[in-house]
């Protein structure tokens, strides 16, 4: 008979589960009027995407800082929705 601990089962489940998805911090507008999302990661860390050039970045230096200023010379329109 084998016995495994509720800890245990636990530890193994969460070690498959998926990492929780990253939290909205804020939006920043373009000039253009497109957005910067930044976002916290689930390690703690920052990324932020471009609703208007698709820019994605993300490491563990990034700051709202760096999302402002993108947001500042990013001058590409909101791209339109996939349908």
């Amino acid at each position: 008979m084998t016995v495994t601990s509720i800890a245990a089962f636990a530890a193994a489940s969460a070690a498959d589960a998926p990492p929780p998805a990253p939290v909205l911090m804020s939006t920043l507008p373009t000039g253009a009027g497109a957005d910067v999302h930044v976002y916290r990661d689930s390690d703690g860390s920052l990324s932020s995407e471009c609703t208007g050039c698709g820019e994605y970045a993300w490491t563990l230096r990034i700051s709202r800082g760096f999302a402002q200023e993108h947001a500042a010379t990013c001058l590409r329109r909101p791209r339109p929705l996939a349908a």
